[in-house]
């Protein structure tokens, strides 16, 4: 067709050059008296350009007629298909003890630096204790005086024991003898009150030993809580590992009063390590435990190192109302050359098919020109269908009232705005919008049920989150070449990787071609298929 163009651009151009100025001039002449030669001549220019014109029409025709795009296609073929989430994460030890201190005090030696390799015990720094030593020779002599003291104090109780034993002899002689009648009623009295106070300072005595010995008890825990605080101004490692930071210098002071100071951080084995990566909660549903995972690092470009999904925590992130679920990736590292904070690229891998028919994405994207209008009104109208046959089902399954039909009204109506807004995006981030816009709408519908309808609704989500990702498909539709023309073939989505996608369709054999842009002719580039609207459900 290029060649066309050309050659009609050529007789366009010969045609004009073919009639000059000078014999337009010698055609017409004002007041010119025609002769039979000019006359002849008139004619003979006539006739050349109405053949010439017929000629250049015919042309138009011809050219005109096969003016049509040209088609780039690409062959449906077999092959796996892998479904994967993208993330980026940071590499860590699986467990990095920080070293602290319960005491304060100045840093007097250092022992490890950053790389030694340490065991547990070792010691790897202390505190001057000088401060600490005395503190336990002061509890000790305190200690000693305690018991001294408790010595006195039992011999004095000692005392009026005896006392006592011999004021009530005293008191039992004087009163056999009061009975007899030898001594009178107030020598007996006087021995009885005698005897009486004696017993009551032996007792006083006794309970003054009692409170000593507690005292006692108090300066021995004094004692023991100095002689602690002296073991700890020395840091010993509490884990093998190694020293992967150090926090102070020798001679610096550190103060322990709400919150341990850091010393020193230790990671226990480097041999294994976790990759600790953030998902998207639009993507965490397709991530389990025990999928395999790749990552990479800038720190050895070409290279790829393997890793195992060991655990998702529970707990979400939050940040600029985006939400997030740590990940954790078990990986080996035998040589050791991953090192702690790097920061990882991964690929999760979440389904597999072996020896499936697939088709490039750009195939499912493809309208032929002239219809990517009804295309995307279509694809509009077939969300629009899908939502309003959606909260149709809830409101005939779920029982809804008035009022509830109201607010679903209005959920869908915003989840209708947010699909439009999503359509805009480009294809993996449209993808994200989508799954965030249909989590908030299913949390929003949720709210203003009751229990009882909220447990149906419950399992018509699980239904439809099974069949989007436990190998449901989707409709969609593809082109071929039929007869030299683009004919519309329906076809079944399943897996996609992000570049080529599964597809089902009994007329779809391997080695079809199928369209997956045009070739503008009279530029010479090649148009790749508009993103196609998202797929709700």
């Amino acid at each position: 067709m290029l060649q066309g163009n050309s050659l009609l651009q050529n007789i366009k151009s010969s045609l004009i050059s073919s009639i000059t100025i000078e014999e337009l001039s010698k055609i017409y002449r004002p007041n010119m008296k025609l002769d039979p030669s000019w006359l002849r001549k008139w004619q003979f220019w006539l006739a050349a350009g109405a053949i010439t014109l017929a000629v250049i029409v015919g042309l138009l025709f011809i050219f005109s007629g096969n003016s049509g795009p040209a088609y780039k296609t690409a062959k449906a073929e077999k092959g796996a298909v892998t479904a994967t989430v993208s993330a980026s994460g940071t590499l860590n030890a699986v467990v990095s003890v920080q070293v602290g201190s319960q005491i304060s005090g100045q840093i007097k030696e250092l022992f490890a630096d950053f790389n030694s390799e340490v065991k547990e015990g070792q010691l790897i720094a202390r505190i001057d204790p000088e401060t600490f030593e005395y503190k336990v020779r002061q509890a000790q002599a305190d200690l000693d005086a305690a018991r001294a003291q408790i010595m006195m104090q039992r011999a004095e109780a000692t005392r009026y024991q005896v006392n006592a034993v011999n004021a009530k002899r005293d008191y039992e002689r004087n009163q056999q003898l009061y009975e007899k009648g030898f001594i009178s009623i107030g020598a007996r009295d006087t021995s009885h009150t005698n005897y009486s106070a004696l017993a009551e300072q032996a007792k006083s005595a006794q309970a003054q030993v009692a409170v000593t010995e507690a005292g006692l008890k108090q300066k021995q825990a004094v004692l023991a809580q100095a002689k602690i605080d002296l073991g700890r101004t020395a840091i010993r490692a509490p884990v093998n590992g190694v020293v992967v930071k150090r926090s102070v210098d020798r001679g610096q002071t550190v103060a322990a009063s709400l919150q341990s100071p850091e010393l020193f951080v230790i990671a226990e084995n480097l041999a294994d390590m976790q990759v600790d990566t953030s998902i998207d909660e639009a993507e965490i549903g397709r991530v389990r435990e025990g999928q395999k995972a790749t990552f990479t690092v800038d720190a050895f470009p070409g290279r790829t190192f393997e890793g195992t999904v060991k655990r998702i925590r529970k707990s979400a992130q939050i940040a600029s109302n985006v939400v997030t679920y740590l990940v954790e990736i078990a990986t080996s590292n035998p040589d050791k050359e991953l090192l702690p904070g790097m920061t990882a690229n991964v690929r999760i891998v979440t389904d597999t098919r072996e020896d499936v028919l697939r088709v490039p994405n750009a195939a499912l994207r493809f309208r032929p020109a002239g219809t990517s209008t009804k295309a995307a009104a279509a694809g509009g109208n077939a969300g629009a269908a899908q939502m309003k046959a959606q909260r149709e089902r809830l409101e005939k399954e779920l029982q809804l009232n008035d009022e509830q039909k109201t607010k679903l009204d209005g959920i869908f109506n915003a989840m209708r705005q947010k699909m439009g807004a999503a359509r805009q995006a480009q294809e993996a981030e449209r993808k994200k919008l989508i799954e965030r816009a249909r989590t908030e709408m299913n949390a929003q519908i949720a709210e203003m049920l009751t229990p009882e309808q909220k447990a149906k609704f419950d399992e018509i989500n699980a239904e439809a989150s099974s069949r989007r990702q436990g190998g449901g498909t989707t409709a969609g539709r593809i082109y071929v070449m039929e007869n030299g023309r683009p004919k519309e073939l329906a076809v079944r989505v399943g897996l996609t990787d992000g570049t080529m996608t599964e597809v089902f369709a009994p007329e779809l054999k391997e080695g079809t071609e199928v369209i997956v842009g045009t070739v503008q002719k009279q530029s010479g580039s090649t148009n790749a298929a508009p993103p196609a609207g998202p797929r709700m459900f």
